[in-house]
């Protein structure tokens, strides 16, 4: 079991005042002090408002990061689809690669799941931005709506024509 770091007093007032500067200038020994807290069963010391935050954000990145992969691998797949000519393995291997990552994050946290949908919606006019800049194609050439149901976008087998 951890012991609480050296600079983090143990009376609770002192405790809480170090754990906000501790926040502010050293946030992986914050986030320690934090974890040794929480071990030792000293929940009333803990900085609950600044942990609060940051599980929030933990759970906003896992978000971000799911749109973001989205993004890619729709404008991919547009490209695959508008550009056939131009076709390239790095193409494939983007694809495949965000397919992976996106179903490791939805295996790792399975409530993400029924967030996909929205996160198609919000990756979608970004990605077709993204597709347009790469081939040169006028964004209007791209459907106004995703052509990709999510089933289709984690099929390793599927490649749009």
């Amino acid at each position: 079991m951890q012991s609480i770091p050296e600079q983090i007093p143990t009376d609770s007032a002192s405790v809480m005042h170090k754990n906000t500067e501790l926040y502010h200038q050293d946030f992986y020994a914050w986030i320690n002090s934090q974890v040794t807290l929480l071990r030792q069963g000293r929940v009333q010391e803990l900085n609950q408002e600044f942990l609060a935050e940051e599980l929030e954000d933990m759970s906003r990145h896992h978000r971000n990061e799911l749109v973001s992969r989205l993004i890619i691998l729709i404008a991919h797949l547009l490209k695959w689809q508008y550009q056939p000519k131009r076709r390239s393995s790095s193409w494939r291997d983007s694809i495949m690669e965000q397919r992976v990552q996106i179903e490791h994050n939805i295996d790792f946290s399975p409530s993400l799941k029924p967030f996909l949908h929205e996160a198609i919606a919000a990756a979608y006019p970004k990605a077709v931005r993204l597709a347009s800049k790469e081939t040169k194609l006028d964004k209007s050439v791209f459907p106004e709506t995703c052509p990709y149901q999510p089933q289709e976008l984690l099929d390793e087998d599927y490649w749009p024509e």
